[in-house]
């Protein structure tokens, strides 16, 4: 059994994780899971593995310079899976600060410590030597009603998030181009999934649904993304990391296309199918609500480079994803619970303008 290390930054996040559980269960690496445990972090998403003598769990803000350079030295990583990021668009709005701290300044003090790292190891080590940088659909803008992002799209963020995940994605193409770090990224279109923490639209709809409450959808819910399930993504940042050419970007997505109005609708009638409600369909429990700014209107990935070069494609399709997730999320009450006794109590964020 291999003991290489991998440091899995953010992975008590919701797709950090569904990596480090992936990783455990299916790989034979070492995981390092760097968490600094805000509001979205939850060590309970990782509980499946967390008694595997091959996890570790180190709280670490990776601004703190001196916590990161020590991750290096203790551990000595064969490579870096880069997800910690502030990543709520709502968020964003009302409080960019943190977004700028978080994922630039975060993303710079990892580079700056993997580069002095990774420049003094051994030739062979130095040539195996991997920084995977996982980005986001939303640093291209957005769509008209046709067309895909593909890896050439110009960069054009319009929220405070996706602003701060290009700036990201730019530093670490910079330390590949100045310095030679090795690296790779993905950009992904919308994750949804087991453990994902209720402030994104699935969950925010199940747990209103459930409880009988308006489910608010912004605008007419008109707006559209590509919806990937986490699993899948997990999978996928696995192959970019192993088999990926340097320096290189993969898109993935998840070839599901829809409407919000057509998310919500489906969840509403699976709740139906597997918990009927004495008062009716849930359909009518939706709430047109103002529409956050700067809403982009389109996202859909050609993920057409990574099947072609890798041989990766999603295993669900939205239908069979989204069952999945609805019954995971009536299985796990307790989670939920737990999750929800924090500060986050649904409430509309994003308003500020």
């Amino acid at each position: 059994m291999s003991t290489q290390v991998l440091l899995v930054t953010g992975g008590a996040g919701f797709i950090g994780s569904a990596l480090v559980r992936l990783l455990i269960e299916r790989t034979g690496y070492r995981v390092v899971n760097v968490d600094k445990l805000t509001y979205a972090g939850n060590l309970e998403s990782v509980a499946p593995v967390a008694d595997d003598p091959r996890y570790v769990f180190e709280q670490v803000d990776i601004c703190d310079a001196e916590e990161v350079e020590r991750l290096f030295r203790q551990y000595r990583p064969v490579g870096v899976i880069h997800l910690a990021a502030e990543s709520h668009v709502d968020r964003s709005i009302d409080g960019p600060g943190a977004f700028v701290q978080t994922n630039v300044v975060g993303t710079y003090t990892l580079l700056h410590a993997a580069r002095n790292y990774w420049k003094d190891l051994p030739e062979d080590e130095k040539a195996a030597f991997r920084f995977h940088h996982v980005s986001t659909d939303e640093v291209y803008g957005t769509l008209g009603d046709e067309g895909l992002f593909t890896e050439e799209t110009p960069y054009a963020p319009n929220s405070p998030y996706s602003a701060s995940k290009a700036s990201s994605d730019m530093l670490v193409r910079a330390w590949h181009h100045t310095y030679g770090l090795p690296v790779v990224t993905t950009n992904c279109s919308n994750n949804y999934g087991p453990y994902q923490f209720p402030e994104k639209l699935i969950p925010v709809v199940l747990l209103k649904a459930l409880a009988g409450e308006p489910i608010p959808v912004y605008g007419k819910g008109e707006n559209v993304r590509d919806w990937l399930y986490v699993e899948d993504h997990a999978e996928a940042i696995v192959k970019v990391f192993e088999e990926g050419r340097l320096g290189e970007t993969y898109n993935v997505g998840g070839h599901n296309e829809k409407q919000n109005i057509e998310v919500v609708k489906a969840l509403c009638a699976l709740l139906d199918e597997f918990v009927p409600s004495e008062d009716g369909p849930r359909e009518r429990l939706i709430s047109y609500v103002t529409d956050r700014p700067g809403h982009d209107l389109r996202y859909a990935i050609d993920a057409s480079k990574i099947q072609r070069e890798l041989g990766w494609t999603p295993r669900e399709t939205f239908e069979t994803g989204l069952r999945k997730t609805v019954q995971w999320y009536l299985d796990n009450g307790p989670w939920i619970e737990n999750v929800r006794s924090g500060n986050y109590r649904l409430e509309r964020l994003g308003l500020e303008k």
